[in-house]
């Protein structure tokens, strides 16, 4: 094998490296965009019941201290 073969196959080799080191950390970051968007659905969800549980409340019977009116001894 020639000099000129064997800078070949080393760059071939790293670049190889390089490819499989890219194909990993994209895969993390998809697993980790998966995980997200299921994090954010969950709280999407979460927030709706919230909130429909904050429309479907009545209104208090005990009335604010600014609409209360004083007691008899005032």
């Amino acid at each position: 094998m020639s000099a000129n073969e064997t800078v070949l196959n080393a760059r071939i080799t790293e670049l190889e490296m390089k490819v499989a080191f890219q194909e990993n950390a994209l895969e993390s970051l998809n697993q980790a965009l998966i995980d997200q968007q299921f994090l954010i659905d969950k709280l999407e969800r979460q927030l709706r019941h919230v909130a429909g549980k904050l429309q479907g409340m009545q209104a208090s019977n005990i009335a604010s201290l600014a609409e209360e009116t004083p007691p008899p001894h005032y």
